[in-house]
C-alpha cells in the first residue's frame, strides 16, 4: 500500500467509515475539513458535526470555513502539498483551483451508481423511484456538480426494508473500501478514469420536509416507499387532531373499498388511491419514541371509517 498525503472533506455521519478507513490504512490526514457548527437541540448551542467529533477525537486539525471562495483559504489548501483529497458529502463545491491542487486531484465518495441520481439525495431518491440496485460511485473531481470522470463504481441490492437510514450504513461502509481501492490505483497508475455516460442521467435534488406529507391519494407501494425514503429524516407523516403522527414502518395491504385515507380497520390499515391499504406497522408522536400500532391504538382510540386528510 502507497502512503498518501491527504486532505479530508466531509460533514454527516455517512462520511466517517471513509474518514476512519484512510486512517486504518495508514494514511497521512494532514486536515479534515467539515461544515461549521450548526445550532441545534432545544437551546439551540452549536454542534459540531459528526465528522467534526471524530476528527477531533483522534488529534486531527479541522478546518471549517462557511465558504471556499476566499483566496487565503483556497491557498491554505494548496499549501497543504497533498497527493490528493477524499471528498465525501461534504456539502460545499470545491473551486477550481481546489480542484487542481493535490498531485492525483479530488475524489469523490457519492452514494449512486452514477449517472443516475446526481445531486443531494440519491439514497432517498433510488428508494423513492423503486430501483433495485444501487451503489457507490468513486469519481475524480470536476467543476460540474457530480459530473466528473468515474474511477470506481460498487453496487448492492435496495432490500424491501431497506430505508433511507439502513442502507446509508452499508453504502457508506461499501464505499469507504471502494475509496482506499481508488486511492492505491491511482498512486500506482492502474486505474484509468472514465467518462461519465451521457445517457441514464438522473437528478436527485434535496428533500424537503413537505415531501413527508403522507397523500392518501397516491398508490400504497409508493406511500410504503415514502415512509422508507424518509426515515430518519424528514420522516412520513400524516395529521390526527392537529397533530402529527409519524410513520415508522409500513406495509402494502389488501385490496379495499373507500375513500382514500380511510381507516379500514383496528390495526390502521388505511385506503390508499390505488384500492389497496397501507397498513401501518409503527408509529411516533412528535417528541415521543417510536412503538407498534397496537400500542399506538390503545391510547389514539380511531375507529374504523374515520378518513384521515
Amino acid at each position: 500500500m502507497t502512503r498518501l498525503r491527504l486532505a479530508f472533506m466531509g460533514t454527516p455521519e455517512f462520511a466517517v467509515p471513509t474518514l476512519e478507513a484512510l486512517l486504518a490504512a495508514g494514511h497521512e490526514v494532514a486536515a479534515v475539513y467539515c461544515r461549521p457548527p450548526r445550532p441545534a437541540g432545544r437551546g439551540q448551542r452549536p454542534r459540531p458535526s459528526p465528522v467534526q467529533i471524530f476528527a477531533e477525537a483522534r488529534g486531527l486539525t479541522c478546518r471549517h470555513p462557511e465558504t471556499l471562495r476566499p483566496a487565503e483559504i483556497q491557498a491554505a489548501f494548496a499549501a497543504l502539498g497533498l497527493d490528493a483529497a477524499v471528498v465525501v458529502a461534504y456539502g460545499l463545491l470545491l473551486p477550481k483551483a481546489m480542484l487542481a491542487a493535490p498531485r492525483l486531484g479530488c475524489l469523490n465518495l457519492h452514494a449512486s451508481l452514477l449517472p443516475r441520481w446526481r445531486g443531494a439525495a440519491p439514497i432517498e431518491r433510488a428508494i423513492l423511484e423503486g430501483d433495485p440496485i444501487t451503489g457507490v460511485t468513486i469519481m475524480r473531481m470536476e467543476e460540474g456538480l457530480d459530473t466528473g470522470p468515474i474511477l470506481l463504481a460498487e453496487e448492492i441490492l435496495i432490500g424491501p426494508e431497506d430505508n433511507a437510514g439502513h442502507l446509508a450504513q452499508r453504502l457508506a461502509h461499501l464505499g469507504a473500501k471502494a475509496m482506499l481501492e481508488a486511492l492505491e490505483g491511482q498512486a500506482a497508475g492502474t486505474l484509468t478514469a472514465r467518462p461519465q455516460p451521457t445517457t441514464g442521467v438522473t437528478h436527485a435534488g434535496k428533500i424537503a420536509e413537505a415531501e413527508g406529507r403522507l397523500d392518501w391519494r397516491k398508490p400504497a407501494s409508493v406511500l410504503e416507499r415514502e415512509v422508507r425514503a424518509f426515515d430518519p429524516r424528514p420522516g412520513a407523516w400524516f395529521e390526527l387532531g392537529g397533530q402529527r403522527i409519524r410513520v415508522r414502518k409500513a406495509a402494502v395491504g389488501a385490496a379495499c373499498g373507500g375513500v382514500p385515507g380511510t381507516v379500514r380497520d383496528a390495526s390502521l390499515a388505511i385506503a390508499c388511491g390505488d384500492g389497496l391499504t397501507l397498513d401501518v406497522r409503527a408509529v411516533q408522536r412528535a417528541g415521543g419514541k417510536a412503538m407498534d400500532t397496537a400500542a399506538f391504538l390503545r391510547g389514539a382510540k380511531l375507529g374504523s371509517g374515520l378518513v384521515l386528510a
